[in-house]
């Protein structure tokens, strides 16, 4: 039977004869703090923006899933919502329509979690729509599919802002004009990215950040080749990871693929419009990068960055130069001028056993640097693509 939300409301007088005015208010004010508020057929709200405006800080937003919501468009300004798809998931779709010039929901209030939606379709005046415009501070998304935008996310500068985006797929974003992307975090104080899927971003990157500190972790970035069904059409990616300001960042156990077709030869760049960041320390650490392109760099790195980065028990695989900095520390690491994995079409990316593979594994702790190998989700070398 269908749900609906329905309003606290209070209790005769006669059962509470031993309570004051005062508490039962109390009570009431808790109650309603703490709603679920039902979106979609047969819900009190047909549309997940009218919830949104009438929930309260603390509030959850269900959206009922395999069901469409066209051109339903607005800004999230309460605090501590938590706004998910059930029964299957929700699609967004803008269908022509936006907020504010901005997209499809501009994120204002603070500590936002968005769970289990698919969004797709922003486009603006000025070019730089977004599925998910970021303004406010702390953001959550999970179990997203984000595609077909003119951005993905688009987050403001805020540098008490902490991030984090986990099992998400982003696909074929971007406006084609190199500014936009599947994902670009401005100014954030941190941002993580992990288990999740990032692919085909239209000129622009898979994922562009200028966070303080960045953990990038057991994520996939690729893209599809040319008429291979795929969940998003074919993109033309520049950079799979853009980190343009440095800062602390960890890129450790992802499949990072740089297609045959693209807009920059490098694939990861770091710091190449200057390390302006506090931090200027990047950890690589047991990835899997594929360069089915002619040429290239792996890791690009700015000459103005000091700090040696630390690139240690990664596979790079196909044509190119893993860094263009000098004094990097390379350690346990496996070039492969021809790849060979088992299925390497099927992304089954487990290396064929041979004496080379056996004789690569590392000498020594790869986390002997300093990083905390308790740290949550830590654990080996990245043998499989983490798609949703």
């Amino acid at each position: 039977m269908a749900q609906t939300y329905t309003p606290a409301t209070h209790k005769p007088a006669s059962a509470l004869a031993c309570l004051s005015l005062a508490s039962m208010l109390l009570a009431a004010a808790g109650s309603a703090g703490a709603a679920t508020l039902s979106v979609g057929p047969g819900k009190t709200y047909v549309a997940p923006c009218a919830a949104i405006m009438a929930a309260k800080d603390g509030d959850t937003i269900e959206i009922v899933g395999d069901w469409t919501y066209s051109g339903d468009v607005c800004a999230i300004t309460h605090n501590n919502l938590t706004i998910r798809g059930v029964q299957g998931r929700p699609v967004i779709d803008a269908a022509g329509q936006q907020h504010g010039g901005k997209g499809i929901w501009v994120v204002i209030g603070n500590n936002i979690t968005v769970e289990n939606v698919e969004m797709l379709g922003a486009k603006v005046r000025d070019g730089n729509g977004a599925a998910l415009r970021l303004e406010g501070t702390n953001f959550t998304l999970r179990r997203a599919f984000i595609h077909d935008n003119e951005n993905g996310i688009l987050a403001n500068p805020n540098k008490n802002s902490d991030i984090l985006i986990e099992y998400s797929e982003f696909g074929h974003n971007g406006g084609g004009t190199g500014q936009t992307h599947n994902l670009y975090i401005g100014q954030a104080k941190s941002l993580t990215f992990r288990y999740s899927y990032s692919h085909d971003a239209v000129i622009g990157h898979d994922l562009k950040s200028r966070a303080t500190t960045n953990m990038i972790a057991y994520n996939r970035f690729s893209s599809t080749p040319p008429g291979k069904p795929g969940s998003t059409a074919s993109g033309k990616p520049s950079y799979e990871i853009d980190l343009p300001n440095g800062g602390t960042s960890y890129i450790i156990g992802n499949v990072i693929e740089q297609p045959a077709i693209n807009d920059n030869s490098n694939i990861v760049a770091y710091a190449e419009e200057g390390p302006s960041n506090p931090g200027q320390d990047l950890y690589v650490i047991n990835n899997i990068f594929l360069n089915d392109f002619t040429s290239g760099m792996f890791l690009m790195i700015s000459n103005k960055v000091t700090t040696p980065a630390l690139i240690q028990n990664n596979t790079f695989a196909g044509p190119g130069t893993v860094t263009s900095q000098s004094n990097a520390i390379l350690k346990d690491n496996h070039r492969m001028e021809k790849a060979g994995f088992v299925d390497r079409m099927g992304l089954s990316l487990r290396p064929l056993v041979n004496d080379v593979v056996l004789k690569a594994g590392p000498a020594a702790d790869p986390w002997s640097s300093g990083v905390d190998m308790k740290a949550p989700g830590a654990k080996g070398h990245a043998t499989e693509s983490h798609s949703r």
